[in-house]
């Protein structure tokens, strides 16, 4: 391809390559993982059955952000970088919308079971917002691409804010509950989101707002069905970095570090059967039964 050729004078180029590697990992992880789970012998094919939808969430979010990775495109402007059917906007914006639920409903998945596992009803009730908030982001996202309206982007990136601020705020629920190397996973998970809703706030949000703003480069928007068959047929190929400026930035954490969060909701729920002994309450209680018990003993003595 003459881009790669170009790879010497192009920094897009090396961006591109960062990002192609970046999924040849993730994809190689995806499958060390998905192999370490299926070659341990399950107790009964119920536990072998109960991990199946999460590895597939996973896949799907892992194998959707590579193939966005590869044929990389900034949906609205209807820009990419190679000139393949595979580079339509519609293709892309399809990939993206089932990876992303997918990846809401690894949440959902992961919340519901902590906070069911740890009496944390806020928790569970937390973890069935989570997919319906995403729905809605989605619909935002496929108005804002198919009318070319960044006003939808800005909404978009908003719900997404909401729903991991309540994200965190179930992970911290469930901070006392859990303790050791649980706790500190949690607390990871935190500092993450943290970052990430920082991001959205201060970088993400105000730069379509700023777009939107700074009205249609054409005029006028497209309407829903004109925009259907523009997202289907028209892509435009850029290798003009001042085009990408504004797009590095988010496609590069969101391919790497969103991915790698797929990642580890995939392994912290393969744990699943370790994950009680590392309960607060759990601890406390064994406490307590091994201090009692010398006097559990003595009463059980004097009874005979």
């Amino acid at each position: 391809m003459r881009f790669v050729q170009q790879a010497r004078s192009n920094p897009l180029a090396w961006w591109w390559g960062f990002l192609t590697l970046v999924s040849i990992a993730n994809i190689a992880v995806w499958f060390v993982l998905y192999r370490a789970l299926h070659s341990e012998a399950p107790a009964s094919l119920a536990e072998r059955s109960d991990i199946e939808p999460m590895l597939l969430f996973c896949a799907a979010y892992v194998f959707g952000c590579a193939f966005r990775s590869v044929l990389p495109r900034a949906d609205v402007q209807r820009i990419c970088l190679f000139d393949t059917w595979l580079s339509s906007v519609f293709l892309g914006r399809s990939v993206a919308t089932v990876a992303e639920v997918c990846f809401a409903a690894q949440w959902m998945i992961i919340l519901n079971r902590l906070g069911a596992m740890a009496g944390a009803e806020t928790t569970v009730n937390i973890a069935w917002v989570i997919v319906p908030l995403i729905v809605i982001a989605e619909i935002c996202s496929w108005y804002a691409v198919l009318t070319t309206n960044y006003l939808g982007n800005a909404i978009e990136n908003s719900i997404w804010a909401v729903a991991f601020l309540v994200v965190g705020i179930g992970l911290c629920r469930l901070l006392p509950e859990f303790n050791g190397p649980v706790r500190l996973a949690l607390i990871i998970a935190i500092i993450g989101i943290v970052g990430y809703l920082a991001f959205l706030v201060t970088v993400d949000v105000p730069m379509y707002l700023s777009r939107w703003r700074a009205g249609h480069p054409h005029g006028k928007l497209l309407g829903l069905l004109e925009g259907l068959r523009d997202t289907s047929t028209r892509w435009v190929v850029t290798h003009d970095i001042a085009h990408w400026k504004g797009e590095i930035v988010w496609m590069s954490l969101y391919f790497s570090a969103a991915v790698w969060a797929s990642l580890a909701l995939c392994a912290v729920y393969a744990l699943d059967d370790h994950l009680p002994r590392y309960r607060t309450e759990a601890a406390v209680v064994s406490w307590l039964t091994a201090a009692d018990w010398p006097s559990l003993q003595l009463t059980a003595s004097s009874t005979r």
